[in-house]
């Protein structure tokens, strides 16, 4: 955790960032507030991806905590991987053949 880097709105970069957006605010909305007025409802629908995006920032790192432990169980393989699976594997089978039954039953059936 000691590496970890510091929250950008919490920088000094960032308290500047907010001290601009601020300015910019208050001078377009009580300086020119007839003109922003028409623009609102756009402003609205473009706050919506911009949620989107700054509010998303911590999805994906979730378990990339790189101190692997030594005793850690390595990557199984594909075929470990499908005999693990075997119990699904035929039971598609098993469906994939009744539904060619099936098929076959119905396309006799229509003739």
């Amino acid at each position: 955790m000691k590496n970890q880097h510091p929250n950008f709105w919490s920088t000094p970069t960032g308290w500047a960032a907010l001290a601009l957006i601020a300015a910019v605010t208050y001078f377009l909305v009580l300086e020119h507030g007839q003109h922003t007025l028409q623009f609102l409802p756009y402003l609205i629908l473009l706050l919506c991806p911009l949620m989107h995006v700054f509010m998303h920032g911590s999805h994906g790192k979730h378990g990339h905590d790189h101190s692997h432990a030594p005793d850690e169980k390595k990557e199984e393989s594909f075929q470990e991987l499908t005999d693990k699976n075997a119990a699904y594997r035929d039971g598609y089978i098993q469906g994939l053949e009744k539904a060619r039954k099936e098929s076959h039953k119905k396309e006799s059936s229509d003739e």
